[in-house]
C-alpha cells in the first residue's frame, strides 16, 4: 500500500497519495488558516489536526473518519497566574503573559495508554490530556521549574516546546526539546524532570554557553528500535545522545552546514539521521543556493550530501522543524519547505521527486500509512 503524507501548511491541511505514481493532492482542509501541527494516531486511528487563528487562538480539531468530518476539542490553556506571580522575560525584560499563543507539536502517548495525548505550545508549556483531547492539563512541575525564569524565544518572541518524543519501552517515559530552553525528560509521567547536558550556546554571553537551560535544541528525535539513541539538530550543529538524552554530544562538522532545523532518525538503525542544511540564523536559504539533505549512516563519523532531484542552483527553500519526516519502514522520506515546495524519496534519500511547487509555505510533513 502507497503511504499517505498529511502536509500542514500555511493555507490549510492536505493530503497527499499515490507518492510515487503521479502524485494526488486528494484533499484540503482549514483553508487559508495555518495548520502547524497534525497527527495521526497509531492507536486508534484519529487525526487531529491544531489550527492557528492569530487573532482568534489556536483551535485543536480531531477526525475519526479519515478526515471525511472534523470535530473541534478542547484547546490546551494555560491557568490564570497567580497574583504576586511575576514572569519577565530575561532578553526582552517584558511581561510574559500566561497565553497559549500556539499549538506547535502533537503526539500520541504510549501504546499502553489508550487516550493520552501530549501537546507543545508556545509559551513553552507541556500539556497531556488523557481522553483524546477532549480535556487538557498543564504540566505544571516542568512549568514551575526555576529554569523556565532562565527561558526565552528562539524564532518567536517566547519560549516554544516543539519536540515530545515518548519512549516505546513503557509509559511515563518522555523527552521534550524547548527553544530556547534546553532539552528535558521525565521517567514519571512528567512529576519530576532533568535537564540534559553537552550541549553548547554560542550565542549566549561568554560564561553561559553551557547553561542547560538556555539552550537552543532545534529539534529532537529518537529511535523507536533502540530509544536510548536520541538525535538534535541544534541552533549550532548536530548532537547525538547514547543515554536516553541524559548527555549529549556533537557530531561533524557537516558539509555543507551544521546549521538547520530539521532531523528525522531511521525507524531501525539508530545510526542513519538526516538533516536539512541552511546557512546561518541570519541566512535562512541553502548553502550556494544548493538544496541538499546530509545523511549520516555510521552514528555521526561522516556525512554524505543528497542532492539527485533537489534544485542546485538558485534555491531560497528552508525547511522548518517538523517538515521532514521517515517512514516507518526507514526507506521513504517526505519534505516539505517554506516556498510551498514538497519532495518525497522512496529510497532513504539518494534521490527526490517533487511532488508540488504551489502548495502554500508548509509547517509540517508526517506520514499516516
Amino acid at each position: 500500500m502507497m503511504p499517505t503524507v498529511l502536509v500542514g501548511t500555511r493555507k490549510g491541511l492536505f493530503t497527499v497519495d499515490d507518492l510515487w505514481g503521479p502524485p494526488t493532492i486528494v484533499t484540503s482542509w482549514f483553508e487559508g488558516v495555518p495548520v502547524p501541527a497534525v497527527l495521526r494516531d497509531p492507536r486508534d486511528g484519529a487525526m487531529y489536526a491544531a489550527v492557528d487563528h492569530g487573532h482568534f487562538s489556536g483551535k485543536l480539531h480531531r477526525s475519526t473518519d479519515k478526515g471525511r468530518t472534523w470535530t473541534e476539542v478542547a484547546t490546551p490553556a494555560y491557568p490564570p497566574r497567580p497574583d504576586g506571580v511575576v514572569d519577565i522575560c530575561p532578553m526582552t525584560r517584558v511581561d510574559r503573559p500566561w497565553v497559549t499563543r500556539m499549538l506547535w507539536c502533537l503526539e500520541a502517548g504510549h501504546a499502553d495508554e489508550p487516550g493520552v495525548l501530549w501537546c507543545g505550545t508556545i509559551p513553552g508549556g507541556l500539556f497531556r490530556s488523557s481522553d483524546r483531547g477532549e480535556t487538557w492539563e498543564l504540566n505544571q512541575a516542568l512549568w514551575d521549574d526555576p529554569a523556565r525564569a532562565e527561558m526565552f524565544g528562539g524564532g518567536y518572541d517566547e519560549p516554544g516546546l516543539h519536540s515530545i518524543s515518548v519512549d516505546p519501552r513503557g509509559p511515563g517515559r518522555v523527552t521534550v526539546g524547548i527553544s530556547c530552553g534546553g532539552v528535558w525528560r521525565t521517567e514519571d509521567s512528567g512529576q519530576t524532570w532533568q535537564v540534559g547536558t553537552g550541549m553548547k550556546a554560542d550565542f549566549m554571553p561568554p560564561g553561559r554557553a553551557d547553561d542547560p537551560r538556555v539552550l537552543d535544541a532545534h529539534r529532537i528525535v529518537r529511535c523507536p528500535a533502540a530509544p536510548d539513541i536520541l538525535w538534535a539538530q541544534h541552533h549550532n550543529g548536530i548532537y547525538r545522545s547514547v543515554d536516553d538524552a541524559r548527555n549529549w554530544s556533537e557530531v561533524g562538522p557537516v558539509d555543507p552546514s551544521n546549521f538547520g532545523f530539521a532531523a528525522a532518525v531511521h525507524p531501525t538503525d539508530p545510526d542513519t539521521a538526516w538533516f536539512v542544511p541552511a546557512i546561518s540564523d541570519e541566512v535562512r536559504i541553502p548553502v550556494g543556493g544548493k538544496m541538499v539533505v546530509t545523511r549520516t549512516r555510521d552514528g555521526g563519523r561522516t556525512f554524505e550530501k543528497l542532492s539527485d532531484g533537489l534544485p542546485q542552483e538558485r534555491a531560497y527553500h528552508l525547511v522548518y522543524r517538523h517538515g521532514l519526516d521517515v517512514s516507518a519502514d526507514g526507506r521513504r522520506l517526505a519534505m516539505g519547505s517554506t516556498t510551498g515546495s514538497l519532495w518525497v524519496s522512496h529510497d532513504s534519500g539518494n534521490r527526490w521527486r517533487l511532488v508540488s511547487s504551489n502548495l502554500p509555505p508548509i509547517l509540517a510533513v508526517r506520514f499516516i500509512a
